[in-house]
């Protein structure tokens, strides 16, 4: 039973090694004067599909987000496509999406501005309330994309 474990795992390993799956980008992007020093990656390739970090939509002034839920939900939109464009894929390459949320009665305001951002059919999606987010957000959205084979 070990020895079959053992052989899985081995042939697991090698059908990633193959499909290029060890092969990562990581996605760092400088905005604010901090983000070089904090702990993450904006998104991380791996092969073909994009792990996009969490991301909050901050004025690149002030460091904090607009007093307006519509212009909030845009930055935080921006920051995704930017993540996502800068892996070389597009908003349409996205598959699944989280929406962490303050306050769930913006859900209508945060869908008027989402739904600008594809073309074709919308990703999977989960919005989800949240007590508190980092430097008084409303909105965190993260999410995974996968490049189209041509």
């Amino acid at each position: 039973m070990r020895l079959q474990k053992v052989v899985i795992g081995v042939l697991f390993l090698g059908l990633c090694v193959a499909a290029g799956a060890t092969d990562r980008k990581y996605i760092v992007k400088s905005r604010a004067g901090d983000r070089k020093a904090l702990p993450f990656s904006e998104g991380v390739l791996v092969g073909n599909t994009l792990y996009i970090a969490g991301h909050i939509g901050l004025d690149a002034k002030t460091n904090m987000p607009p007093a307006s839920p519509e212009a909030e939900a845009r930055l935080v939109m921006d920051d995704i496509k930017q993540t996502v464009e800068s892996a070389g894929l597009s908003m349409d390459d996205v598959v699944s999406i989280q929406v962490f949320c303050t306050d769930l009665k913006l859900y209508d305001t945060f869908n008027g501005v989402y739904k600008t951002y594809f073309h074709g059919d919308y990703p999977a999606r989960a919005f989800l309330g949240a007590a508190n987010l980092l430097r008084g957000g409303r909105y965190e959205v993260m999410g995974i994309a996968v490049k189209r084979s041509q």
